[in-house]
């Protein structure tokens, strides 16, 4: 029985990587991108090989870029023949009020967390269409739900991924494939490294959980969505201890 491959994009640290042991360790083959920690990730890599007995194939460039997607699809058809499941991971945020946000930082965080998404999903699809079967887990976040406040950019680019999300699904159910999006609370990962301890303390406060979810929690709720009946499909799943 041929073994299942997933494409997950920003691999190198944080849900991402925590994604790809988890579903290493469900004996995946792995499609792994990152952009700036290339050598990070072909170590990571290399140690899922080692412990796991998967494959793995590492792509490191912008997955923003056409060109670059392209040619990583490329890469993995040479791989594996193709996807069985893609995890759209990929994303950076930007704090701070929209009246001071440069153009070029507008464009920078809807280019990574939006476009990537899109262009991941393009490519994947011929595939999994020829083989009648296929998941997409778009990692969005509740921002993307109910919006935050010094966090415009962010919040649009994910309420882009949750629209995708909704109206892709209903384009590819047809062909037995299922487009799903986590839709995260506060998850104990670098994007949150510039808090302070009291805000840390303050945020948890208000989470009815009263923690920050771990990485790996995230990770574990991905491989329930991978693993999903098919009937479960253009949702937007919150994953934030009560939150909101």
């Amino acid at each position: 029985m041929k073994r299942k491959t997933a494409l997950i994009t920003g691999a190198s640290r944080g849900i991402g990587r925590a994604a790809a042991r988890a579903f290493a360790a469900q004996g995946y083959d792995l499609a792994l991108n990152c952009l700036h920690l290339a050598n990070e990730l072909r170590a990571f890599a290399k140690e899922l090989r080692e412990v796991y007995g998967v494959r793995t194939l590492c792509c490191c460039g912008d997955v923003g870029s056409d060109a670059f997607v392209s040619g990583m699809f490329a890469q993995i058809e040479d791989f594996c023949g193709g996807i069985d499941l893609l995890v759209n991971n990929a994303g950076i945020s930007y704090i701070g009020l929209l009246s001071d946000m440069p153009f070029s930082e507008w464009e920078r965080v809807l280019h990574t967390n939006l476009t990537s998404a899109f262009l991941c999903c393009k490519y994947a699809i011929p595939h999994m269409v020829s083989q009648k079967s296929g998941k997409i887990i778009n990692v969005s976040s509740e921002w993307g739900v109910c919006g935050a406040s010094c966090e415009a950019a962010y919040s649009a680019a994910k309420g882009g991924v949750n629209a995708l999300t909704m109206a892709l699904a209903k384009e590819l159910a047809p062909s037995n494939i299922q487009v799903n999006a986590a839709a995260f609370g506060v998850i104990d990962t670098q994007m949150n490294a510039g808090l302070t301890k009291e805000e840390r303390a303050q945020l948890a406060e208000e989470i009815p959980a009263g923690y920050f979810a771990k990485p790996e929690e995230a990770a574990e709720f991905l491989l329930h969505l991978a693993h999903a009946p098919a009937y479960l499909t253009g949702q937007v799943i919150r994953f934030d201890g009560g939150w909101m």
